[in-house]
């Protein structure tokens, strides 16, 4: 039980830092200041979930 709940957990971790790079992705390719802006305050909680900060 406690292996499949590591591996659910390295899922779970895995899936918020893809999410992070996606959202990091558009963050670079974002043309105006507005959508910069939004990118930032929607990255934020991913990245500190990904660095294992709540």
């Amino acid at each position: 039980m406690i292996f499949l709940q590591s591996v659910i957990t390295a899922l779970y971790y895995g899936l918020v830092a893809w999410a992070a790079v996606l959202i990091a992705y558009s963050f670079w390719r974002a043309k105006t200041w507005e959508r910069e802006v939004l990118y930032l305050i929607v990255l934020v909680p991913f990245l500190l979930r990904a660095l294992f900060l709540k």
